[in-house]
């Protein structure tokens, strides 16, 4: 797997957020997005993801072989991501059991684990039948976490991922990046340094204004 960032710049009405990022990512790259708040950080990954629109470059996707690398068709990148961030919805009618199972149908989960499982893993075996609206925020983002890692995907986006998260909370996350973060791509939007110290690659964003 591979991501190609050339020459990309995103911009909000006449001010740049960011120019001129030449960049390649590689599986088993662990990759950290640092800068002050509100310096386009979530932005960046957000165009990475597909989610925003570059103002200008061009980013492309690869699946394969190192040796046979071939062009990921855009419609066809969001079957390869998965994502946790503070500006994703979680649907709050749902039990984090429904929640999951309406999540699994378009992603398959990785192999070798199951739903129960997976919840069990980040500590919410107990609470799967319990409406997502009366989880705290920690569980809310333990939930977010466990979508986004267990999903069968080969690039992780974690923006801000302990957002919430007490010790015992900031733990998990170590464990889930330890444990299955091997052989992906993980792009982390931060600006606390215990969130990203794993990340063997970082990326200034104010380099790029």
């Amino acid at each position: 797997m591979k991501i190609t960032l050339t020459d990309v710049g995103k911009r909000f009405n006449r001010d740049w957020i960011f120019r001129h990022l030449h960049v390649e990512f590689s599986s088993g790259q662990s990759i950290a997005v640092t800068g002050p708040n509100g310096s386009g950080k979530s932005t960046l990954l957000q165009v990475i993801a597909g989610a925003m629109e570059c103002s200008e470059g061009k980013i492309s996707y690869y699946d394969g072989p190192q040796s046979s690398l071939q062009l990921i068709p855009f419609e066809g990148i969001y079957q390869r991501i998965s994502i946790a961030a503070p500006f994703l919805e979680l649907i709050e009618e749902m039990t984090f059991e429904e929640f999951l199972s309406f999540h699994l149908s378009f992603k398959t989960l990785l192999k070798g684990l199951d739903p129960l499982e997976a919840m069990e893993s980040v500590g919410l075996g107990k609470s799967a039948h319990k409406q997502i609206r009366y989880y705290s925020s920690g569980m809310k983002q333990r939930v977010k976490l466990a979508q986004a890692f267990f999903s069968d995907a080969q690039v992780l986006f974690l923006d801000e991922p302990t957002t919430n998260l007490d010790a015992d909370g900031i733990a998990l996350y170590l464990r889930l990046v330890r444990d299955y973060g091997k052989d992906r791509i993980i792009l982390v939007s931060s600006n606390d340094e215990q969130e990203y110290r794993f990340c063997n690659e970082r990326i200034n964003i104010l380099d790029f204004k």
